[in-house]
């Protein structure tokens, strides 16, 4: 077995792919060091003495500074790195040349997506039901809990089980339940905690991700439920609607309670209405549509010091392939792109974005050292754990998810493109809502990589964990969808990620369901604009 990795050519530090004890020789093609220190597998160990100052890479590019003499061999820490980020201006440079994958096998391929009016595609059909403002969460609840079970699309709970444990016989189990509305692929719902006690801006942001889940193709129709006397006003939900699209035209079912004199007559007419919409929408069939209707988002959490060897790089050549096909790809977490912002600057097909990106990369960290912090404080406690102990060396690894095709657009939280090609998309780091930010600009697939394994997923898009070692992947397998892990045992990851792209094209036909979808794990936070990294 292979006992280290070296990334790229120029890189001052290796890889442990096992954990390594002092003293051990451990050899890259023809180079032998003697492991100093013991170093855990995923962190790194210095290919060379280094002095106090000097900049040490990674994936080729400078990852951090080292704090004091590292010697040869010796383990890589937050004792003696610091992060480091090189400074970045945009200069003329020539333009950036990009070799597409091969995908001529997948030219004729199909996949069975949900056509709207206006000819966007779905990778499902859901009726969705959320509130302006979370006074009305448990509204919410209430109408999802009156149409799950009787609609089919409850799934087990844990019921029997508590029933068990007060030493009550456990009931036969119900017969299943006959979905009355095959073509919906279920009732789902958002919940949040805004709306209201923040800033009218607040209020806006979060009518103007809402709406973009109303008009994202995988919605066929919404109910809305509004207190009356919140900030995120009825009035401004519609203004940001009509911006989305001037042509909206799904059912739009809008509720304010204190305008009823009974909440239990309200939820009644609620029930009548949204299931009239849920019986419409199953009119809706899904039809053959060409791959290039694949809108893919990348995102990485829980990540580990595999990240950006094996499921990160497995992704980016997705990402290609999906690119290559003329379908489109979101790569977000401007926190974990610091460090790498030359080469995606290179990699943007116009100026103006060029600015813009390097822009609202300074615009975000001004904004976190006005409140104490920067960039360096992103990699969590798990992170650093497992291998990834600075920002810079977690950027240039997640940074693989975009793969290599050119950048096409660069847009703010929200923001959508029609354009065919790899966006870049302004969001935090954090989990949830950079998920949340990647749906509201169009995915409708979202390939989400972790070492660690994290559970998340989102109300109305299908999110793929993919787990970067087969650690993880065995033990969180109720979690995980997609195992990486062979690619550090030396699968190619052409091999590895030929598979991944044929779970994408079945999981938007509809043939695979995601793990996050049958736990019910529809996460939804939206990016309020402070800082968040």
């Amino acid at each position: 077995m292979q006992k280290i990795l070296c990334i790229h050519p120029d890189d001052d530090m290796l890889v442990a792919l096992a954990d390594l004890e002092s003293g051990e020789i451990v050899n890259w093609e023809n180079e032998s060091i003697m492991v100093t220190t013991p170093v855990a597998a995923k962190h790194k160990l210095a290919r060379r003495a280094f002095a106090k100052g000097e900049l040490l890479k990674l994936y080729g590019v400078p990852v951090g500074r080292a704090m004091q003499p590292i010697k040869r061999g010796e383990a890589v820490t937050t004792e003696n790195l610091e992060h480091y980020a090189a400074d970045v201006e945009i200069t003329d440079t020539k333009p950036y040349s990009w070799t597409p994958p091969d995908v001529s096998k997948w030219d004729e391929a199909t996949f069975p997506g949900v056509v709207r009016a206006d000819g966007r595609v779905g990778t499902a059909n859901y009726w969705l039901i959320f509130p302006l403002v979370f006074c009305e969460n448990r509204n919410v609840e209430h109408l999802r809990n009156a149409l799950e079970g009787p609609l089919g699309y409850a799934t087990n709970d844990l019921a029997a089980f508590t029933l068990s444990l007060l030493g009550e016989e456990m009931e036969a189990p119900a017969q299943a339940v006959t979905r009355p509305f095959p073509n919906v692929d279920g009732v789902r719902i958002i919940t949040h905690a805004g709306g209201c006690g923040g800033t009218r801006a607040d209020a806006r942001s979060l009518c103007k991700i809402l709406s973009a889940y109303a008009d994202h193709p995988n919605v066929a129709g919404i109910t809305v439920f509004s207190l009356g006397c919140q900030n995120a006003q009825i009035k401004m939900f519609k203004e940001e609607l009509a911006k989305q699209n001037a042509n909206f035209d799904k059912p739009c079912l809008i509720y304010e309670q204190q305008q009823w004199d009974s909440e239990e007559a309200m939820m009644k007419a609620v029930l009548q209405d949204t299931l009239k919409g849920v019986k419409a929408a199953n009119a809706v069939t899904r039809t053959p549509v060409p791959l290039s209707h694949l809108k893919i988002g990348v995102k990485c959490g829980g990540s580990d010091g595999f990240s950006g060897i094996s499921a990160n790089p497995t992704m980016g050549m997705v990402s290609d392939m999906v690119v290559a096909l003329g379908g489109s790809s979101i790569l977000a977490e401007f926190p974990e792109l610091c460090g790498v912002e030359a080469s995606l600057i290179e990699r943007c097909e116009n100026d103006d974005d060029k600015r813009r990106f390097l822009g609202m990369m300074r615009d975000f960290e001004a904004k976190a050292a006005a409140v104490g912090t920067s960039f360096a404080a992103n990699p969590s406690p798990g992170n650093i754990r497992d291998g990834l102990i600075t920002d810079a060396i977690k950027s240039a690894g997640a940074a693989k998810k975009g793969g290599t095709s050119p950048i096409v657009t660069v847009l703010d939280y929200g923001e959508q493109t029609d354009k065919s090609g790899l966006a870049l998309l302004c969001t935090p780091g954090g989990d949830v809502e950079s998920v949340t930010g990647i749906v509201a600009s169009g995915a409708n697939v979202v390939l989400f990589s972790t070492g660690l394994g994290t559970p998340t997923g989102n109300p109305i898009v299908p999110v793929l964990k993919i787990a970067t070692n087969t650690r993880v992947a065995t033990k969180l397998k109720d979690l995980i969808d997609f195992d990486c892990g062979p690619v550090v045992d030396g699968k190619p990851l052409p091999v590895v990620a030929t598979d991944l792209f044929e779970m994408v094209v079945a999981t938007a036909g509809g043939q695979y369901k995601a793990k996050a979808d049958r736990l019910q794990q529809y996460d939804f936070i939206f990016w309020k604009r402070d800082i968040s990294l």
